[in-house]
């Protein structure tokens, strides 16, 4: 590691691909989407007119003849709009002529079903509003052919749907723009625990070297120190990193859970692993012999290394009772999660946050050597 120290590549580096991904993380925009149609109900066998309030998008600058809404019901199963009328780049008018059945025969007199609606232009792409209408089924039908009636017309063909122009982020219901936060508050969570295993990594290595007193330039440091000079160095980076992990987490739980604490199972046992490593530095401060709080110190370290894992990846996932995702099985990092523009930004500034990490952990690290250099004169 000290070899590496002395290149610098790698931590411009690091920098470079911080700075990229905080640049490109606030600037793309998300992709165009809708906040949600009005009203959320309709009767089968009537007009009926919706509002729909976009988001990110631009309606007035669709060409007339691109805009099309789909009411979807299934495969080969949609209804078209009659009318669409754009009132501003945020808000059209969709109005639908609904058939008197579901598309479905075995959907029993009085229950209702909720169907999706997407729209397409020109100039913002496709986007789906999930559960967007709910149709009432007065009456059931004799048949399916019956039911289906009015559903086959309309449906949605090859060349019908416009895709995305230009690179945007996804918008997801309730994340919105906070979905940015993925580049910080995610990101620096991977970045801990690399910083994490490098400390105690060097714990593992004072712990098997004997107390060696060959020098090597910096006066009395032996090797045996200067692990656990790296050992502490890189804990204590990687806690910081954790704590801003926390705080950008319990920003984000603001917004979207609506508090910043809500003692979901990741966020209490991931204080729960903090707080271990928090009486990593709490040992090392209450004893006074350096070669007893080295020892011990490395020791604490291997502890609290063993405590995270389960705390943060098994725990929460056995539980299955939580908000966050990679709960209940689903997957983190997954679809949902991340799409592939998103990996293009989020896997970079792992790797930039991790690198910036190692540097900050390079500059505790000659600041510890120097001190102890100052006091062995």
């Amino acid at each position: 590691m000290e070899k590496m120290m002395r290149k610098s590549w790698w931590k411009w580096l690091g920098v470079a691909l911080v700075v990229y991904g905080i640049v490109a993380g606030l600037l793309v925009p998300l992709k165009p989407n809708a906040y949600g149609v009005m009203p959320g109900s309709a009767t089968l066998g009537q007009t009926e007119t919706f509002e729909m309030l976009g988001y990110n998008t631009s309606f007035l600058g669709a060409d007339a003849g691109a805009v099309n809404a789909w009411v979807r019901a299934g495969e080969g199963l949609a209804l078209r709009a009659d009318r669409i009328e754009i009132i501003d780049d945020r808000r059209a008018k969709l109005t639908f002529t609904f058939p008197e059945y579901l598309p479905e025969n075995d959907v029993p007199a009085g229950q209702a079903r909720a169907l999706p609606i997407i729209m397409t232009t020109d100039n913002d792409g496709t986007f789906v509003v999930p559960d967007a209408v709910t149709l009432r089924q007065v009456t059931t039908p004799l048949s399916t052919e019956v039911a289906e009636t009015g559903w086959t017309t309309g449906a949605i063909v090859k060349g019908d749907l416009f895709p995305s122009q230009g690179i945007t982020f996804p918008y997801r219901n309730v994340l919105l723009e906070t979905i940015r936060n993925t580049y910080f508050h995610v990101s620096l969570w991977f970045a801990m625990m690399f910083l994490f295993i490098a400390g105690v990594v060097y714990a593992i290595k004072y712990l098997r070297r004997s107390g060696e007193t060959m020098l090597d330039g910096i006066h009395t440091v032996s090797r045996r120190d200067k692990a656990d000079y790296w050992a502490v160095a890189f804990t204590s980076v990687g806690m910081l990193f954790g704590i801003l992990g926390l705080l950008t987490g319990a920003v984000w739980a603001k917004y979207t859970w609506g508090t910043y604490w809500s003692w979901d199972i990741k966020q209490f046992t991931t204080l729960i692993a903090l707080l271990i490593y928090g009486g990593y530095f709490a040992l090392r401060a209450a004893l006074p012999d350096a070669e007893q709080r080295a020892r011990l110190s490395a020791a604490y370290n291997i502890f609290a290394f063993a405590c995270l894992i389960p705390l943060i990846y098994i725990l929460p996932r056995l539980v299955g009772d939580s908000l966050h995702p990679g709960a209940a099985g689903n997957p983190a990092m997954g679809g949902e999660d991340l799409d592939s523009t998103m990996r293009m930004v989020f896997y970079p500034i792992i790797i930039g946050w991790t690198l910036f990490g190692f540097w900050m952990a390079c500059i505790t690290f000659r600041a510890r050597v120097l001190l102890e250099r100052t006091l062995r004169v």
